[in-house]
């Protein structure tokens, strides 16, 4: 491993160390921001600007790190800052946290993968080439795949820096909108799981599973046009 890979490992290794450390993750909870939420609130009045950058810092911090309390952070956002506005932050925020986790895991770790475990790759790179978006777009769009997994995963294929980019922002769309609403009604949410019903749930998968399946018609059509 190269020194600047060693580098970027032991401040990520740092960083991940200290959230635990400190128990940071005791403030990414439903409870603390519930209990917090008249505070940051009153702080966003005062200080709309500030809290945004802050807010979107974290935000990227916590997705770039692939640190767990990415959900709270959404909820937050539409907590404090609308449906709107919490949308538009989380979605640009969410994306690029993601995109830092997936070229960080392309610079530490593709070579010595590729290297002990490139037949198995090779397989998921085809498969990547071969669909392209749609196979990261259908992945974003089901809730049942971790979303750090994805970007750490998708850091280990050939897939392209801004494609990974793009498809992630308008495929993460419909999920940040469910949690950003959620948000809004804070006080009402339970508990995490009970922000998405069976049936959104079901919803989601059958949206997740669309773009694969169209792509598929659209290629035995023109199979058939061509034969």
């Amino acid at each position: 491993m190269t020194s600047s890979r060693i580098i970027l490992l032991i401040f990520i290794a740092a960083f991940i160390g200290a959230f635990f450390y400190f128990d940071l993750g005791s403030y990414l909870t439903l409870e603390a921001l519930k209990a917090q939420q008249s505070a940051i609130e009153n702080y966003r009045a005062a200080h709309p600007s500030l809290a945004i950058a802050i807010y979107a810092l974290i935000y990227i911090a916590v997705t770039g790190l692939s640190l767990p309390g990415a959900t709270i952070l959404t909820l937050a956002g539409g907590a404090v800052f609308g449906v709107l506005w919490g949308t538009l932050i989380v979605s640009f925020a969410s994306t690029i946290g993601a995109t830092l986790a997936f070229l960080a895991a392309r610079f530490l770790f593709r070579d010595s993968v590729t290297e002990k475990f490139g037949d198995s790759l090779k397989d998921i790179n085809e498969g990547v080439e071969r669909e392209g978006g749609f196979y990261l777009f259908s992945l974003r769009l089901v809730p049942l795949f971790p979303f750090f997994m994805i970007n750490l995963l998708m850091g280990l294929t050939n897939m392209k820096t801004w494609t990974f980019y793009m498809v992630s922002q308008i495929g993460m769309l419909a999920g940040t909108v469910v949690y950003v609403n959620a948000g809004t009604e804070l006080g009402k949410v339970k508990s995490l799981a009970g922000v998405l019903s069976p049936a959104l749930l079901g919803s989601f998968i059958l949206l997740g599973l669309f773009p694969l399946l169209a792509k598929k018609i659209v290629t035995a059509i023109r199979s058939k046009e061509n034969g």
